[in-house]
């Protein structure tokens, strides 16, 4: 045991010597932190996460109709701007989005006139229908508003009609609660720190840890330790050893940080959580010694080790909510290493289903660490 403590020892400090290897443990988690928590702030919770979305609504005279649509738009969460024709300068964007009615709006309500409505956007294909069913809903509420008031109202529908209308209290109210336990998506900072936490330290253990490998097989240092009194299982587990330090690094610093700086709640299972953390860095290690085994170079560890830990995030949904996605990657997710360890974490601290929830992925973890590694061992060659 003493000769294992002491590769992996000096392994974990030749690593952490490393100017790449801290700015990947140390200043990127944040980053990517704050970034994909902030992008994936709208999977859940609210109606477009808590942020306005910008609409110009062109309208020649639109009359006192206006107040009303921009109020069901506001509660919509859209901001919109009201312009009577779209003039674009030499050099500008057209807007995204246009909210287009015909002229004179409110004296063709209240002529019993047909109203054309058009809208436009440039929304991606994610949150373009999303944007339609918002922009749906407003204009139905104002729709109903208009029939509401004007039967309630005088012989002429008017905007102290509307007025009365919106300060009225409302008879029927709806409250919708999850039935059972917890069912929202996870969002924003929930879905982003335990997903970068799975990516970063596979991505950190196959590069940095797999890389090193190589390097010193090239530079002959595994042909030094062969011929010390060390033998190969303990060169071997030396080196996973040092690879797990840099995983526990890795994990303890985006545990502190996720929680004293972006607030991050781990729910109640905290402990739980941390095991199975604990299982996916020993995993990252096996799979780290494992390209390291395999790579004839550096280039080809960190190569492989780049394209293999951004396929598998974004396969295992550490990217955004593996649940807003088709159902063949919900179904894939169950077959991949970052699907196992990312399910397990939303099961703990998203749903909140309890610590027993997580034991299959937990118990698939250690199995696929334990398979990984004695690969790793059969093709671990000191040149």
């Amino acid at each position: 045991m003493r000769q294992i403590l002491f590769v992996a020892w000096n392994d974990a400090k030749f690593q952490l010597r490393q100017g790449s290897t801290l700015l990947w443990v140390l200043v990127m988690p944040p980053i990517f932190f704050y970034f994909i928590g902030t992008v994936t702030g709208g999977f859940a919770g609210g109606v477009s996460g808590g942020l306005a979305t910008p609409v110009v609504v062109v309208a020649e005279s639109p009359g006192f109709l206006r107040e009303q649509i921009g109020l069901r738009l506001t509660e919509n969460d859209f901001a919109p701007e009201w312009v009577t024709e779209i003039v674009v300068a030499e050099g500008e964007e057209p807007p995204r989005r246009t909210l287009s009615f015909t002229s004179n709006l409110s004296d063709q309500v209240i002529a019993g006139e047909q109203v054309t409505v058009s809208f436009e956007t440039k929304a991606s294909a994610l949150s373009r229908d999303f944007e339609i069913i918002r922009i749906q809903r407003s204009l139905y509420t104002v729709l109903a508003d208009i029939v509401v008031a004007d039967a309630e109202g005088g012989s002429t529908l008017s905007a102290a009609d509307l007025v009365a209308l919106n300060a009225a209290p409302r008879i029927w109210q709806l409250e919708v609660s999850a039935a059972g336990q917890r069912q929202e998506i996870p969002s924003g900072f929930e879905q982003a720190i335990p997903g970068i936490l799975v990516m970063f330290t596979l991505l950190v253990l196959l590069t940095s840890g797999g890389s090193l490998l190589v390097q010193e097989r090239k530079q002959g240092l595994l042909r030094r330790l062969a011929s010390t009194p060390i033998s190969r299982i303990e060169v071997v587990s030396g080196k996973w050893g040092g690879r797990m330090v840099l995983a526990a690094i890795q994990v303890t610093v985006a545990l502190g940080i996720g929680t004293l700086l972006f607030k991050m709640n781990w729910g109640p299972d905290l402990v739980m959580v941390i095991v199975i953390l604990a299982a996916w860095a020993g995993f990252c290690a096996s799979a780290g010694l494992l390209v390291g085994s395999i790579a004839n170079t550096e280039g080809q560890a960190a190569g492989l080790g780049v394209l293999a830990a951004n396929v598998l995030a974004a396969l295992g949904g550490c990217w955004w909510p593996i649940e807003v996605t088709p159902a063949w990657m919900q179904t894939l997710q169950n077959f991949i290493p970052t699907g196992w360890a990312m399910d397990a974490l939303h099961k703990l601290i998203s749903f909140q289903s309890g610590a027993a929830s997580a034991l299959p992925q937990l118990a698939i973890l250690v199995g696929a660490t334990v398979l990984v590694a004695a690969l790793a061992v059969n093709r671990f060659q000191y040149d």
